[in-house]
């Protein structure tokens, strides 16, 4: 392992100021906005690719790679004080190959890389720093490096030289841990599985330790910073059915009030920011991202639906109207992000001063205001800018709705600030999310206009970011592309380019948004498309020997590590939803191949989510799921008459997490019939509207009331055990 302090840097008479932009390189042809941010650096740039291995391997140079996105604030801090910097970059140019990569187009490359710097350094995190040999092996690395020596960090004027004098006096010692921490990523070799292991227990051992971790006086888990991490919330409350657990559905709602009060929540425009600085979710870190508000709005929903509570749902409705209004394409499809900083300041565009409120809205309902909002003289905020600038927050409990015109008055004169960049790449996984979380809106708040959001993303992403056929990236014989299972994904579309193979979260994720959008509208084409994915999502994912999936397709070129992540980070991992989703639509359609691997993935993945639960709690939601009990409801009547709405939503307004809904819109032969063929005998009594609920599809007397229907949904919603 490289060790700076045995080398000395050969040059320390450098300049900070930032060279003119009067460079271009490679990453001008690029449509990512993360690589088009750097396609003016001085830095000789390659995108990840050949061209870039090639030159490494015939110059016998080793590689740089600086993976980002286009909305990370630190990404802007080293490309400001580093790749702008000509005489840094001249170093970087003279003895490396340097690549940039956008992590969200290419999360394999990303991951891999990502877990190395965290077993060399013992954290990860963004801009990501590796040195790589021309193999693309990882020998050295970390995350923010300064340009000089700051807070125990090497800068880039030491750290260079340093690597490139040990590149060339210790090459053999380089390669050599270089194969050693490639060998150390590889997963576990030969099968552990363990049938006996999937079993309500680990249940209870995530939620225990999640009492552990659990910060009652503010919500939330762990120390500053603090991410929501909405997938946990999400978990707490399917426990909370489940076990009847009053503890774990208020941690639950502890956390989710906390953030819709806190200064990480938009209380202008809605939707959350990135995280928080601090324990009480007061000072975030400003960027947002279209994962976070599509999770978020998942807890939030599922706590409404649990809880009936209005600011649940209020900010639900919060978060879909920032996406409507901010991050949607005239086309449908979802953007990816907006920054944390506008005009070279982070949260410039979101802080206020008090006399800013005052100038907005008059002395005396500004006062009022102010007080409601936390807005003081002295300011909660210190930025760049000086201090004086406050978070909205609500230290207590308001009713909002009287100061709803004077919220509006100021996020119009917010609307004419600089906004910050907007990251405007659409890319398939994260439509899925947010398919899934406008179609669970749809159905929860009884809103046709979220249902609308939600289809027209779907057609979006099927239209562009679907293929049938094209070229492969794969040394295999192309011959093999008759036996592969269509549709294809791809994963990124921008500016009329839709580009690179979609990876395993990619199918998961959208597989399980129109399973969702299939349940909220009752429309059979997107069932039909979520079973197409799925079955794409086995033929190029399934591992068949140690079950699970992988995060790459296997028709790609292999990368060093054939990377399987079941880790619920930031978003939830691919084989978490992947798990879930293949157990729903089994128990949904009757295809018992989906539920037993569904349960093989879980057997696969049971030593690690046996040693650490609580880091994989959309793994435990799935796991919740499969392990039952589960209801089969069908609702049979067509999709206009008021009978079958109002059973509809009698099904739709409730917490099931685990149900699934099918919809037999016909009397005649109904499409649906095909994928579901249990419901053929399931049809209208007397003419009216009916619903069937049914256990292991042993179903209960016909309904055709609301009152009846609802009778058997509180019997079969029992709490399954003591909490």
């Amino acid at each position: 392992m490289l060790v700076l302090s045995g080398c000395r840097p050969t040059s320390t008479s450098m300049s900070a100021t930032p060279s003119p932009a009067i460079h271009t390189n490679r990453l001008i042809h690029e449509k990512s906005p993360y690589l088009l941010q750097h396609a003016h650096n001085p830095v000789d740039w390659y995108p990840w690719g050949p061209e870039a291995f090639e030159k490494a391997r015939q110059e016998d140079k080793p590689i740089l790679l600086s993976i980002g996105y286009s909305t990370c604030h630190w990404c802007h801090v080293m490309a400001h004080e580093s790749f702008e910097n000509a005489e840094i970059a001249e170093l970087m140019n003279r003895w490396f190959v340097s690549i940039k990569v956008d992590r969200e187009e290419h999360p394999d490359v990303d991951h891999i890389y990502m877990s190395a710097v965290t077993r060399l350094a013992g954290q990860g995190g963004w801009p990501l720093t590796v040195f790589l040999t021309p193999d693309l092996k990882p020998f050295y690395g970390g995350t923010y490096f300064p340009p000089e020596r700051r807070w125990q960090m090497a800068g880039m004027r030491e750290l260079l030289p340093a690597v490139a004098q040990a590149w060339s006096a210790r090459r053999e010692e380089l390669v050599t841990s270089s194969e050693q921490l490639t060998a150390a990523l590889q997963p576990p070799a030969g099968p552990s599985a363990s049938a006996d292991a999937i079993t309500p227990a680990l249940l209870e051992a995530a939620f225990n330790q999640a009492v552990g971790e659990f910060d009652a006086a503010h919500g939330g888990f762990g120390a500053a910073p603090k991410f929501p991490r909405p997938h946990e919330l999400s978990f707490l409350l399917r426990y909370a059915a489940r076990r009847g657990s009053a503890q774990a559905r208020q941690m639950a709602e502890t956390t989710l009030e906390h953030l819709a009060r806190g200064g990480i929540h938009d209380h202008l425009g809605g939707g959350f920011h990135r995280y928080s600085t601090d324990a009480e979710w007061l000072v975030p870190h400003f960027e947002k991202m279209l994962y976070d508000q599509a999770l978020l709005a998942l807890a939030y929903l599922d706590a409404y639906r649990l809880t009936r509570r209005p600011l649940f749902a209020q900010t639900a409705r919060g978060i879909f109207e920032y996406v409507r209004r901010d991050l949607t394409d005239p086309h449908g499809g979802f953007y990816s992000a907006e920054d944390a900083d506008s005009e070279g300041e982070e949260g410039k565009f979101y802080v206020w001063s008090l006399e800013e409120i005052r100038q907005a809205l008059g002395p005396e309902e500004g006062a009022r205001f102010a007080e409601a909002y936390g807005v003081t003289a002295g300011g909660n905020f210190s930025a760049e800018g000086g201090g004086g600038k406050s978070i909205l927050h609500l230290p207590q409990q308001i009713n909002e709705t009287q100061l709803a015109s004077a919220r509006q008055r100021l996020l119009d004169a917010r609307s004419r600030r600089l906004r910050p960049h907007r990251d405007d790449k659409i890319l398939a996984s994260w439509n899925g999310l947010m398919i899934a979380a406008f179609a669970n809106g749809a159905a929860a708040l009884d809103e046709p206009q979220y249902l609308d959001a939600a289809r027209r993303a779907a057609a979006f992403v099927w239209e562009r970011l679907t293929r049938e056929d094209g070229p492969l990236d794969s040394a295999r014989d192309r011959g093999e592309r008759a036996k592969r299972v269509e549709p294809r994904l791809l994963r990124r579309y921008r500016d009329g380019e839709a580009r690179y193979p979609g990876t395993l979260e990619d199918y998961a994720f959208l597989s399980d948004g129109l399973l969702e959008l299939y349940e909220a509208g009752g429309e059979t084409v997107w069932l039909s498309r979520a079973v197409e994915l799925a079955e794409a999502m086995i033929q190029q994912f399934w591992d068949e020997e140690g079950g699970g999936f992988f995060l790459r397709d296997k028709e790609q070129e292999p990368l060093i590590v054939r990377a399987k992540e079941i880790y619920d980070g930031a978003t939830p991992s691919g084989n978490s939803i992947a798990v879930g989703v293949l157990a729903r639509l089994g128990r949904l359609t009757a295809n018992q191949r989906f539920e037993q691997l569904s349960r093989r993935a879980l057997e696969a993945f049971s030593a690690p989510l046996a040693q650490a639960p609580f880091g994989f709690p959309q793994m435990f939601s799935a796991l919740d799921f499969a392990l039952g009990p589960t209801q089969e409801i069908v609702i049979a009547g067509p999709p206009s008459d008021a009978g079958t709405q109002r059973l509809l939503r009698e099904v739709r307004r409730r917490f099931l997490p685990r149900a699934v809904l099918i919809h037999k819109a016909s009397t005649e032969a109904d499409p649906v019939e095909s994928l579901v063929p249990y419901v053929k005998t399931q049809g209208m009594v007397g003419g009216r509207p009916t619903a069937y609920v049914c256990q292991g599809y042993v179903c209960a007397l016909p309904a055709t009331s609301v009152e009846a229907l609802a009778a058997q949904l509180d019997h079969t919603a029992q709490p399954v055990g003591a909490p």
